[in-house]
């Protein structure tokens, strides 16, 4: 591929996946639909895109690093088990510092996630959700713009699109500077997931590793809202 090709291809994954989440975050933000609304337009704007992308356009970068690889596996279990503990660790830790209060009440009243249906919600975000999210952040606008940008682009523009897409999620569930902290930490894990997806030469890694990492977050997060709304704790 030449460099105008290249430079093309670069452009419209990055449009791409910059108009997907942006739809994404009306939905969540402004529109705020039943939770299962929202699910089955998060599975069309975050993996349908991105698989139609790269079926129209014969995009390999997107469609290989969805074929599972051992390497890095072990490693991702470990780290992911130690993430779960620091979130449910952490929210124990800083309960009487933040209020947290907001989460359940924004969820019940924007989404429809209640006590009852809440462990089917934490099933779905844990598995489903997370690997839609390793799919448009990882395979797609990172894998696709690996080698057709610089590195570091490829890096920052995934991980801040990876970031910056959580904002509408949490809209009103803290103040501006926790908010701002997660933002930070969230960017921070989008570059660790790229160095667990990335193995050897460009188009040689995978998504799991990054998608068991991200399982983890998530059952850590669920457990804090299975706290939360009651259920358990």
């Amino acid at each position: 591929m030449d460099i105008d090709k290249k430079k093309l291809r670069a452009v419209s994954v990055a449009v791409t996946a910059l108009a997907a989440c942006v739809i994404m975050a009306v939905v969540d933000g402004a529109i705020k639909p039943p939770y299962a609304v929202k699910s089955a337009v998060k599975l069309v704007v975050f993996a349908a895109v991105p698989l139609l992308y790269a079926f129209l356009t014969r995009d390999r970068e997107v469609t290989r690093r969805l074929v599972p690889k051992k390497k890095r596996l072990g490693l991702s279990l470990v780290l992911g088990v130690v993430v779960y503990a620091l979130i449910v660790g952490g929210y124990f830790l800083l309960r009487g510092v933040i209020d947290f209060s907001a989460v359940t009440v924004s969820l019940a009243g924007g989404e429809g996630v209640t006590k009852d249906n809440f462990v089917f919600v934490a099933i779905y975000i844990s598995f489903v959700n997370s690997f839609c999210e390793e799919l448009m952040f990882r395979a797609f606008a990172f894998g696709a713009l690996e080698g057709r940008t610089p590195r570091a682009v490829a890096y920052t523009f995934s991980a801040l699109m990876f970031a910056l897409y959580h904002v509408a999620i949490m809209s009103g569930w803290f103040n501006p500077a926790v908010v701002t902290l997660i933002i930070a930490a969230l960017f921070a894990a989008g570059l660790v997931f790229e160095l667990l997806d990335r193995d050897g030469e460009r188009g040689e890694g995978s998504i799991y590793p990054s998608w068991i990492v991200h399982i983890f977050a998530n059952l850590g997060i669920n457990t804090v809202g299975l706290v939360l709304f009651g259920i358990i704790g």
